[in-house]
């Protein structure tokens, strides 16, 4: 090779390498920062699987007089299922709340972002029930009678209290269990009539919304009344009549008051449940009936004998019928002591009665 090729030779080299050089160093502009990013980027993030969808509930129950987010919508975090979003109704009462308007809310309040996200958001309202202890107006006539014996020493117990317009519907809070009570009760002896206060210790409702009521008391008598209907024919049971108290004027003067004369009688009518019974409403139970052959015995002085004889007429037990001996054709009269039998005694000389 001679000496000025191996200069040319050379020269190239050194060009190449020159230019290599060049490729290699970084310049000013994107090339290196490109690569330094690629180089540090960090691997892909794993995509979250897919939040399950809130469910809207079609009904609710509440103690509070607030309803939340978290009331209404199933699935909230503890933040967003705190958040008030509407006023409860009235203790005891039920209310709606349209769809429509807690999708708005809950937009609001930064909760969702559309409706897709509920889980029965196609449904139409939401019911709202707020729950109450109501007080009752047996409740209220207790209250008020217990405040007359301690403040007027009146013992109210053989009367019923009418109050004016009917008894008011009254709710409490639901945790509340002292019972009902009077106050401002003020009392006229003469005409009976009364004013009082109603409230329940501890309530909240009735000292913003204080109920009163006006009324008289009336006398009561005792009757006895069916807890069911009762059909003409049946047997009254202990378990089929109470002992309840109502107003004395107006009510018949036949009224049974001893529940002892109702058991075990017949009801000669169709008796409705609730409506007092009367003395003609209940006959005893026949158990000789007319025509029926009876057993008649005759007893004296440690003497019985039997014979067989045919009803006259129908008898409850100790109701004295006539019965008729089928030989002699003789009438005979005896008290049924049972079943098919009609006992009759001796008279008072000894000889047996009416002996065929």
């Amino acid at each position: 090779m001679t000496r000025s090729t191996l200069c040319l030779s050379l020269a190239a080299a050194l060009l190449l390498g020159a230019q290599a050089a060049t490729a290699q160093a970084p310049s000013p502009t994107r090339p290196a920062v490109a690569v330094a990013a690629l180089a540090t980027a960090p691997a892909p993030a794993a995509v979250p699987a897919r939040p399950s969808r809130l469910q809207l509930r079609s009904d609710i129950t509440l103690s509070r007089d607030l309803v939340s987010f978290g009331d209404l919508i199933a699935g909230l975090g503890l933040e967003a299922a705190q958040t008030p979003a509407f006023r409860a109704p009235a203790l005891g009462e039920t209310g709606t709340i349209q769809v429509a308007r807690i999708v708005e809310a809950a937009r609001g309040a930064g909760i969702i972002t559309s409706a897709a996200e509920l889980e029965g958001a196609g449904q139409a309202q939401v019911v709202v029930t707020r729950a109450a202890r109501r007080v009752m107006a047996s409740d209220i006539e207790e209250a008020v009678k217990t405040g007359l014996q301690e403040r007027y020493g009146v013992d109210a117990r053989a009367f019923a209290l009418t109050i004016d317009g009917g008894a008011p519907t009254i709710a409490v809070e639901p945790e509340l269990t002292g019972e009902a009570v009077v106050s401002d009760l003020a009392y006229d002896a003469r005409t009976r009539r009364l004013q009082a206060r109603v409230t329940v210790p501890g309530s909240m409702a009735l000292r913003l919304k204080p109920v009163r009521i006006a009324g008289q008391l009336v006398e009561t008598v005792e009757v006895i009344v069916p807890r069911r209907a009762i059909a003409r024919g049946e047997t009254l049971g202990k378990a089929d009549v109470v002992v309840e108290r109502r107003p004395r004027d107006g009510q018949a003067t036949d009224l049974i008051g001893d529940p002892r004369v109702a058991i075990d009688k017949v009801a000669t009518r169709a008796l409705m449940a609730g409506a007092p019974l009367r003395a003609g409403d209940l006959r005893r139970e026949e158990i000789v009936a007319k025509g029926d052959l009876v057993t008649l015995v005759y007893e004296s002085r440690g003497l019985t004998i039997t014979m067989r004889g045919r009803a006259g007429e129908a008898g409850a037990m100790g109701d004295v019928v006539s019965v008729t001996n089928p030989q002699s054709k003789r009438v005979l009269h005896g008290t049924v002591s049972g079943p098919g039998r009609i006992s009759i005694q001796a008279s008072a000389s000894g000889r047996v009665a009416s002996a065929p």
